[in-house]
């Protein structure tokens, strides 16, 4: 009997198939199949629900020991180049194809109650079906050639949904941001691919790792070379897995459809980046200075999205900030040398990172349905409080996803990101002592958080309110304008329909037990990936060292819920006045995002319109020019030739006769 990995090629084909069949449909027949939402919906979805049911098959034969599979393929060949394309199956892609497939799922399942009134239905359904396969083809990628090609389908998809509203100005920039920056860290992720390839022969991860470490064994190939391929790869992981300074993109993507918000922040685009740093851990482990380099972005990844979520009043935009934080501390685990660590805290928080995202959903939906459409009235937590007796489900699960994130045992993330901590207090002490910080003020924004939004009194029916955050976002309306926006604020506030509040309720397990198979003195989940690895853990694990690291997490997490739990829902801590009006400097920093956006708008965004407007300029005056000239010469020239065409015989032979003694006279001085 084959095995379910003989059929893995199938888990990203069957979500492909199933888009391009609706894609050319909406091409061809859009008014009728943009009818068909029942019937477009359940096929996208049984598509994905295939590859998830054979991605867990594939996932409990690894468990159960099942060998490495690997099938390949000549694509090209020329002479002894040969080039193979196909798909390998291991422990490590089996997980990851369970959690894409997983959280595919239900975010399809959930986008059926979110997108039920939007015209692009049918369009949302196919993008989403379209991402999803090119995150799994990127998962069984042989190689790094195979991983690129997966890799820019991935960045396509992201650009189509986070402009999926392409109406709204603001969703079209984000989308345009988020493919710019995400360039320039693809274009230093080919030049390496294409270096690693020169040095070594070899796309295949394995390769180079060995091709390399003989390169520089024999002196083939200089260090410095080496150090600055894997640093031009690790530029791609940067960019997508949104590190310190091409993170820019990700908090504005929260201008798509909050579906998208949960499947990019969860399970493809920015675990992407983290995936790949794991599947060159053969190669990035020969050379500590690129792990340190790699700790030392991660780190400050994690501490500049966490200190940017203490201050935002956006519901998205602050959980967007601290998936930032959270893959700032896998970066941390990879550059520790954990990959094991960094891929277990990929997997947690995939899940209540995604429940947190659509648990947001939820309650934006239902803010719309008070303040109207406009985002920044639905989204801003100013305008929220008092939701938990009116959506119950939604409150509890976001609730389960803020006590996972903070680290408060045994939820999941505590046994990820103690892990995580641990490894770097044993690698890096400094980098463990500013993790451990952002521990704390994980802690802290993210039960603001829950208590701005769903405890307290309601705030939405504040017209002088929702006035003034108009007024702060610049978008003030007149009186007409205004009447008519109010005119429509009559819903009630509930919870959200079974569609959207059953994946919270599957998500809320395995954010509740998924990481007690990952218990240090016997993780199940390092076995699965590494058993040699899981051995040493095992062996070198003390619980006097592990009491001691996760009782000081467990506290400075305590003092974070803690402080919030003051501010926020006993109102007994006055924050504006101890820390705000004290450290006003501080605090506009961090609600600037560290100014980073004002400067890469002032030298990249108004740098680069200055080169254009100055090329447009020699385009203009010295391109045309001399085109112009040209033609001018030309014009003039056939406006003085043409007397000569007079049509008489003697003339012209008058003319040849005086060119042949205007020749002799030439010829004649310069023999002279």
């Amino acid at each position: 009997m084959p095995s379910a990995a003989e059929f893995a090629w199938l888990i990203p084909v069957l979500p492909l198939i199933g888009a391009v069949f609706v894609g050319l449909g909406l091409i061809g027949f859009n008014k009728w199949v943009n009818d068909l939402r029942k019937p477009v919906a359940i096929t996208l979805l049984s598509c994905v629900g295939a590859s998830a049911i054979l991605s867990y098959a594939v996932l409990i034969e690894q468990i159960n020991g099942g060998p490495v599979v690997e099938h390949l393929f000549v694509w090209a060949s020329a002479g002894s180049f040969i080039l193979p394309m196909g798909y390998v199956i291991d422990p490590l892609g089996a997980v990851m194809l369970s959690l894409v497939t997983t959280v595919a799922l239900l975010v399809m399942i959930y986008s059926h109650g979110y997108m039920a009134h939007d015209k692009g239905y049918v369009r949302f359904f196919t993008y989403l079906a379209l991402f999803s396969s090119s995150m799994l083809g990127l998962i069984v990628s042989p190689n790094l050639l195979e991983v690129y090609v997966f890799w820019e389908l991935v960045g396509m998809c992201s650009y189509l949904l986070v402009g999926f509203w392409y109406d709204r100005e603001a969703a079209a920039h984000a989308a345009q941001k988020a493919f710019v920056v995400n360039r320039v860290g693809d274009f230093g992720l080919l030049l390496g691919i294409l270096g690693l390839f020169w040095a070594t022969n070899s796309f295949d991860f394995q390769g180079i790792a060995d091709g390399l470490a003989s390169g520089l064994a024999s002196g083939s190939i200089p260090e410095w070379a080496a150090l600055t391929l894997c640093l031009l790869v690790f530029m791609g992981p940067m960019a997508k897995s949104a590190q310190f300074p091409l993170h820019v993109w990700l908090p504005d993507a929260m201008e798509g459809p909050t579906p998208i918000s949960a499947l990019i922040h969860a399970a493809t685009m920015v675990a992407a980046g983290v995936f790949l740093v794991a599947r060159l851990d053969p190669l990035y482990s020969q050379f500590p200075s690129v792990g340190m380099v790699i700790a030392i972005i991660g780190t400050i990844t994690c501490f500049l999205g966490a200190s940017i979520a203490l201050t935002q009043m956006d519901l998205k935009k602050g959980l967007a900030y601290s998936t930032v934080s959270q893959l700032g501390y896998m970066m941390l685990a990879m550059g520790c040398g954990a990959p094991i660590a960094g891929i277990f805290h990929l997997i947690t928080h995939a899940f209540f990172k995604a429940m947190l995202f659509l648990g947001s959903g939820s309650v934006i939906h239902a803010m719309e349905e008070v303040v109207g459409h406009e985002p920044i009235l639905a989204q801003d937590m100013r305008l929220m409080g008092g939701l938990r007796k009116k959506m119950p489900i939604t409150s509890i699960t976001f609730l389960i996803g803020c006590v996972a994130i903070s680290g408060i045992p045994p939820l999941a993330g505590f046994w990820s990101k103690d892990e995580i901590l641990g490894q770097a207090f044993n690698t890096f002490p400094f980098l463990w002592a500013i993790g451990f910080l952002t521990a704390g003020m994980t802690a802290f924004y993210m039960f603001r958080l829950y208590f701005l939004t769903f405890e307290g009194d309601f705030r939405g029916e504040n017209k002088n309110l929702q006035t003034e955050l108009l007024a702060l976002a610049g978008q003030v309306t007149d009186g007409d304008e205004d009447e008519n926006n109010h005119s429509q604020e009559s819903g009630i506030l509930h919870e959200s329909p079974w569609s959207m509040t059953f994946p919270l309720a599957v998500l809320a397990v395995p954010s509740v037990l998924i990481g007690l198979l990952g218990t240090p003195w016997s993780s199940k989940f390092a076995n699965l990936l590494d058993p040699e690895e899981a051995m040493e853990i095992s062996t070198n694990f003390h619980w006097g060292e592990f009491l001691l690291l996760a009782g000081a997490s467990i506290s400075i997490s305590a003092i974070g819920i803690s402080v919030a739990f003051s501010a926020y829902y006993l109102n007994r801590l006055d924050l504006k006045s101890l820390f705000v009006n004290r450290f006003s400097k501080i605090n506009s920093f961090l609600q600037n995002k560290w100014y980073l956006d004002d400067i890469n708008y002032k030298i990249f965004v108004k740098g680069s319109r200055k080169l254009a407007k100055e090329v447009l300029e020699v385009d203009a005056k010295v391109v045309d020019g001399v085109v112009n000239l040209t033609g001018l010469l030309t014009l003039g020239s056939g406006e003085g030739l043409k007397y000569f065409e007079t049509g008489r015989a003697q003339f012209y032979a008058l003319i040849v006769f005086g060119g042949v003694i205007a020749l002799v006279l030439l010829f004649g001085v310069l023999g002279g």
